[in-house]
């Protein structure tokens, strides 16, 4: 497995991170056997990013189990925080400290701000205090790194990028979307200010 530094946070992640949208399914339930299966063989090969979020089916709750606290001192934990739910700071602390228990963590590696679309997405969360919500829960040692992924048009993914200190951004890119979305534009402008990029639908979901 190749590393790569993730922007100027010093991790070292590897080159291909395991999306958890999509876990197996029996019927309308995660496999859980399958799934462990999976993870624990990304793992043995190397992988240590793993990204899930609060609004994925069972996705939070099946990590959680499949990644014992030896398995998750050999990882990266990314998970994200959904606007959608979020009406108040209050609601941004209730849905940190269930994500905590889902994946029976203390700490959260990366906590995205999810699917962030133009730069009123991320004011309204200004707006309602997810700056100094962010700031206390890293004092308070739940999360370690912000970050946000986005879907909207470069202009917007860089106002956003610049309007706080992230520490990653996650992004649509692959052929087909080169230069749609944040783009090429998008990702040359997020290095030159040393913030870290995961790529999402690399295959456009296939």
């Amino acid at each position: 497995m190749q590393y790569r530094l993730m922007g100027q946070t010093g991790d070292e992640i590897s080159a291909l991170g395991y999306g958890c949208m999509r876990f197996p399914r029996s019927g309308l339930r995660i496999d859980e056997g399958r799934t462990e299966r999976q993870v624990l063989s990304a793992i043995d090969r190397g992988v240590n990013y793993f990204d899930t979020a609060y609004i994925y089916p069972g996705s939070e709750g099946a990590l959680g189990r499949i990644l014992t606290p030896a398995r998750r001192g050999k990882v990266f934990l990314a998970t994200k925080l959904p606007p959608a739910m979020v009406s108040s700071r209050r609601d941004m602390e209730r849905l940190l400290d269930a994500q905590l228990g889902r994946l029976k963590a203390e700490c959260i590696d990366y906590y995205l701000m999810h699917a962030l679309t133009d730069m009123s997405s991320w004011e309204r969360l200004k707006n309602l205090g997810v700056e100094e919500f962010l700031e206390k829960a890293k004092e308070a040692g739940k999360i370690r790194r912000v970050a946000f992924s986005f879907h909207g048009t470069t202009r917007s993914f860089k106002q956003i990028l610049d309007d706080y200190p992230w520490d990653m951004a996650q992004i649509q890119y692959n052929y087909l979307d080169e230069h749609t979305q944040a783009g090429r534009e998008g990702l040359d402008y997020a290095f030159q200010k040393g913030v870290g990029v995961v790529v999402m639908e690399p295959l456009r979901g296939g």
